[in-house]
């Protein structure tokens, strides 16, 4: 019943991202999914064929050439139907995709396997990690397999199912390695340790503090199963009956057997738990991209603004240490105050500059188009808002607002000067020095930064993206006086394939939001 249940919910969300895979939307969009990595001999094959039902390809060397992709379908009835795209599910479709031999190829084959015995999951098994070539390899081998799996993996939406043998270091296995690079948090990573019938005696304890998150941690956690050896394999043993005699293992297993009731053992555990994974995951919305200009800048002002206690002490020490001669301690002067400012000021006009490129590489056009329309540049403007920002910069350096308006935000206990209630009167020597350039400092900042995240968008608006319109429409005017109009109006190829690229992206896009619309999941 629960599992019929479980069934209901998650289906209905794996079925959508395998229909938004098929018209190609992972082009535009990361899609969730569930990638499977292992160094060679981790017992991969194995574990996926006691998820999938289904006998997998195997052999020597790199068996895996081709990224496949797993979709179980659970169904009522006891009958199972095979669907494998295009080809046989042997290694046929590896050779025409990847040559006959052993290279390897990024294009993904589909597997669709529909079933009783399965549950609900889309998952994508990669090539095994290697570090040697074989006869007939080509040297760099292990790298073209590496690059592959990181291609997958560095998707923040991928869910890193790494495949570890119990007998081995797990410290030192390369798949792990490669799912912390692009992992480091261990929030989309989970691991399963293979073959706990090969661990030696005396070495239990150490598989239990593995599984129990305690040496190397990952948010997902750990999952030990025992799926068929080769022996057992060679003894033609069904997968039913594997999982079977996986389930007696852990029940009888001395140190094991309480995993079973944390969850932590068995392939039927593991597959749940990667369902539910999955479907967590579609379910979480993209991150929002920021507004189009002014969110980028405005948040790094604001989060500059409150990181800079250090610098007022700095520059108050240094002062202090320098310049003061007859005068007592813990008397400010304006100048630390103003140097202050000009100091932090300065350090936000990195962030402004970096704004401005990534507001140019989001509108860039193909260098086709550029030419075409305007043989000045589309961008003939941004040298000119380059230097308009410098101008505003150095214009803060100043240090100016108006009275009225520094003292609007002021902290309230700093606008009864003299007061007996005047918080820098707490402060002795040069503590009082350190809080007084502290406060003023902090209230000028505030005021420069809500200029600038005003100003700084402002600009970049106006020159690169109103001014250079103008420069575009200006020169499209132009070819209508001109002798050769027909043959500059003739459709350049480049322009036509790039045209026809962003029309088959426009329709998977609409094709996509139907789907969604239909799939009504949320």
């Amino acid at each position: 019943m629960f599992q019929d249940q479980l069934a209901e919910k998650v289906r209905p969300f794996i079925d959508l991202i395998d229909d938004m895979r098929s018209i190609g939307i992972d082009k535009e969009l990361p899609l969730p999914t569930i990638a499977v990595v292992g160094d060679q001999s981790s017992g991969k094959s194995s574990v996926l064929e006691t998820l999938s039902g289904v006998a997998l390809p195997r052999g020597t060397g790199i068996v895996t050439r081709c990224p496949l992709l797993l979709q179980l379908y659970k169904q009522t009835n006891n009958r199972q139907v095979l669907f494998h795209q295009y080809f046989p599910i042997d290694l046929t479709a590896q050779n025409v995709l990847a040559g006959k031999g052993v290279g390897i190829c990024e294009d993904l084959i589909t597997l669709k396997i529909t079933s009783s015995t399965v549950c609900d999951l889309s998952l994508i098994d990669l090539p095994g990690i290697t570090r040697v070539a074989v006869k007939g390899q080509p040297d760099d081998i292990g790298a073209h397999i590496k690059n592959l799996i990181l291609k997958f993996i560095k998707n923040k939406r991928t869910i890193i199912l790494v495949v570890v043998p119990c007998n081995v270091d797990i410290a030192t296995t390369e798949a792990l390695k490669m799912a912390q690079e692009m992992d480091p948090e261990g929030t989309r990573t989970l691991a399963i340790l293979t073959k706990p019938d090969l661990i030696d005696p005396g070495a239990e304890k150490n598989v239990l503090e593995i599984v129990h998150n305690r040496v190397i941690f990952l948010n997902m956690g750990y999952v030990i199963v025992k799926c068929r050896g080769q022996k057992q394999i060679d003894e033609n043993m069904s997968i039913t009956h594997a999982i079977e005699e996986e389930l007696e293992f852990f029940r009888n297993h001395e140190h094991f057997r309480s995993l079973l009731r944390e969850e932590k053992a068995t392939t039927k555990c593991l597959a749940t738990k990667l369902s539910n994974a999955l479907v967590k995951q579609i379910k979480v919305s993209p991150t929002k991209h920021p507004t189009f200009i002014c969110s980028p800048y405005t948040k790094c002002t604001l989060e500059n603004m409150w990181s800079d206690h250090e610098v007022v002490h700095q520059v108050v020490d240094e002062y202090d240490q320098k310049h003061r001669g007859t005068e007592l301690p813990g008397f400010s002067n304006y100048r630390v105050f103003q140097h202050v400012v000009q100091k932090l000021v300065a350090k936000l006009k990195i962030p402004a500059m970096t704004t401005l490129q990534k507001i140019r590489g989001n509108i860039s056009l193909p260098p086709c188009i550029q030419d075409s329309l305007c043989p000045h540049g589309f961008f003939i403007f941004s040298n000119i808002v380059k230097a308009r920002i410098g101008e505003q910069f150095e214009m803060e350096m100043l240090v100016y607002t108006q009275d009225e308006i520094f003292n609007k935000h002021l902290p309230k206990e700093e606008k009864a000067e003299g007061s007996d209630h005047n918080t820098r009167s707490k402060y002795p020597g040069l503590l009082k020095s350190y809080y007084e350039v502290q406060c003023n400092t902090s209230t000028v900042q505030y005021i420069v930064v809500q200029r600038l995240a005003d100003q700084v968008p402002m600009l970049i608006h106006y020159f690169i993206l109103k001014e250079s319109a103008k420069i575009v429409c200006s020169e499209m005017l132009d070819l209508l006086h001109r002798d050769d109009t027909d043959i500059i109006l003739q459709e350049d190829s480049e322009i036509g394939q790039y045209r026809a690229k962003l029309q088959a992206q426009a329709d998977r896009l609409l094709l996509a939001n139907d789907k969604i619309s239909r799939h009504n999941v949320w």
